[in-house]
């Protein structure tokens, strides 16, 4: 019976989910290692805005001690939604209240730098891309890397987004694509370059659908909008089209045309972004997603219950760090804390799935978001898209 402040914890990913595990673990006096594929902390962009709930998110960070710092860095203003008709006009305004701290936004980077500063330095070990997980059930485990290094470890904590490799460890799950895909775009410098899209999005997010399609622009921090292009398209409708994902111009006159029968304000999304376009396929785990117990390795986040994105990922994800960080500061045996986190976890991300599955197609719903009946409805919006790479 291994005890937690003995054992040696990995975590896997350093996306949101494994790096408030391992701060919450390291508050508590437990060692941890986090080992992520990317070669530093900058090497890539880390994607958009997530909005942290008080009941979920929030309770994450608090107990990482980390809640009134995300409190400086939040834009509560980014609560702000605005649902347009595809002729421009607005639909529906909702305003935050002054003060008010439900769901306030913050980048996703923001968000990581918050974490990795608060971690104990060197827990992270950059450019160690998984390949594998060798050894009995019972432990010790051993991680095989991609350059052909070897660690071994008595927890692997599988913190590796939707394309999980701890995943398969524990369970023959994997993605399937939801049928519904977003196409990324970016504007910077808005204020100067693109003043007009500026107003159009607000503080927070503007949007507008008319059931086969959809456009969500989102107010990121350092003057920058994400812009998501939704639509119901086959995964490789790039190809399809006879384009490939490098032609920016090519994929700009296809949507375009797509959207040829919406406002010019509203086509504004989808014109003269700076930069190339990203596809983003929206890929789900089926429901319900179990396994059986392994004493070992477990799940966290989307490695776990990869979900539609509609508002609840990062804030889950966030819920089940705390709960297993928690688990193992509070049980005698890593097989106890592992047993005791999954209990919690499990029918919870059950739940959830369950509500939100075949839901996808919600994203294209030209009816009003749920939010301006219930300002605390959870499941309202692609806040919480991932990247397949987290």
């Amino acid at each position: 019976m291994t005890s937690p402040r003995q054992a040696r914890i990995s975590v896997i990913g350093a996306g949101p989910a494994g790096l408030t595990c391992a701060r919450i673990l390291q508050r508590h006096g437990i060692a941890v290692t986090v080992y992520d594929r990317d070669p530093s902390r900058e090497a890539r962009n880390q994607g958009g805005t997530l909005d942290l709930h008080a009941d979920s998110g929030q309770l994450a960070l608090r107990e990482a001690g980390l809640l009134d710092e995300f409190l400086r860095l939040c834009r509560p203003e980014g609560q702000e939604m605005r649902v347009l008709g595809t002729d421009g006009e607005l639909r529906a305004h909702l305003v935050p209240e002054e003060g008010e701290l439900f769901k306030p936004e913050i980048d996703r980077g923001q968000l990581r730098d918050l974490l990795l500063d608060s971690l104990t330095p060197g827990s992270v070990r950059w450019g160690h891309t998984l390949a594998g997980v060798s050894g009995p059930a019972a432990g010790p485990r051993t991680l095989h890397f991609a350059d052909g290094t070897a660690v071994g470890t008595d927890l692997v904590i599988g913190a590796d987004g939707a394309f999980s490799r701890v995943r398969s460890v524990v369970s023959p799950a994997t993605p399937q694509y939801t049928g519904v895909s977003f196409t990324e775009a970016w504007f910077h410098d808005v204020e100067d370059r693109h003043p007009e899209l500026s107003a159009l999005v607000g503080q927070g997010s503007a949007t507008g659908a008319d059931g086969r399609r959809a456009l969500w622009g989102q107010r990121n921090s350092g003057d920058h909008i994400r812009v998501y292009v939704i639509r119901k398209v086959p995964a490789d409708w790039i190809a399809a089209a006879g384009l490939r994902p490098d032609d920016t111009a090519g994929l700009r006159a296809h949507l375009l045309d797509e959207f040829a029968d919406w406002s010019p304000g509203l086509r504004q999304m989808i014109n003269d972004n700076d930069g190339p376009y990203v596809d983003r396929p929206i890929f789900a785990l089926p429901v319900p997603h179990t396994w059986e117990h392994d004493p070992t390795v477990t799940l966290l986040g989307d490695a776990a219950h990869l979900m539609p994105p509609l508002g609840v990922g990062v804030n889950l994800a966030m819920l089940d760090a705390k709960d297993l960080a928690l688990a193992l500061a509070g049980c005698a045996s890593v097989d106890e804390a592992v047993r005791a986190y999954e209990g919690i976890m499990l029918p919870r991300s059950t739940e959830t799935a369950e509500l939100l599955e075949g839901r996808a197609e919600d994203l294209l719903c030209d009816d009003l978001p749920p939010e301006f009946g219930d300002d605390h409805d959870a499941f309202n919006s692609p806040h919480a898209v991932h990247s397949a790479e987290k």
